[in-house]
């Protein structure tokens, strides 16, 4: 746990630059879990969409012992609009009983590379054995090198939306 500490304590902060609320993601499969050694941190999420309309998502999280409501905007390529604001955690408690179904569980490991911060899902029940890393970055030019646990990119592939997982098609 020490050796956990020591990365979470040395990190640089995560590379949020919005402009006029867009978030410029980027979405890999996982091939290895060399990631959950490399972890400075892991959290439990769960969440639900109140809509999963692809022009428009709304979803509720709960992390931990926080919560939040975010709204996503389609987007095109790896950049969409995106607004998320803390609500209360009982408010989010309940309001996870008005998602439209499944609610989805992960755990989200926190992975430093070469500075830049990299978000692991871990996916539960239904979904296990799905593994997505995320890294966000400020410009859609952002040059940054794969950690060894990253395989195929699926940025832009709508199966692999948050909101659409675990829906039957």
């Amino acid at each position: 746990m020490l050796d956990a500490a020591l990365r979470c304590n040395n990190k640089t902060p995560k590379p949020v630059i919005y402009y006029m609320a867009i978030e410029i993601e980027h979405k890999f499969l996982v091939n290895n879990d060399s990631y959950k050694e490399m972890a400075c941190s892991a959290s439990k999420i769960t969440q639900g969409f109140l809509s999963r309309d692809p022009e428009r998502t709304v979803r509720i999280r709960i992390r931990d012992n926080e919560a939040f409501i975010t709204i996503k905007g389609k987007g095109e390529g790896a950049a969409h609009p995106e607004f998320e604001y803390p609500i209360a955690l009982a408010d989010a408690t309940e309001m996870l009983s008005l998602c439209v179904p499944p609610i989805i569980i992960k755990t989200r490991y926190i992975v430093m590379h070469e500075g830049n911060r990299w978000e692991i899902d871990e996916f539960q029940g239904e979904l296990k054995g799905l593994v997505i890393a995320e890294l966000e970055v400020p410009t859609e030019d952002y040059s940054f090198t794969l950690p060894p646990f990253v395989g195929k990119e699926v940025t832009g592939d709508p199966r692999y939306y948050n909101s659409q997982l675990g829906i039957a098609k």
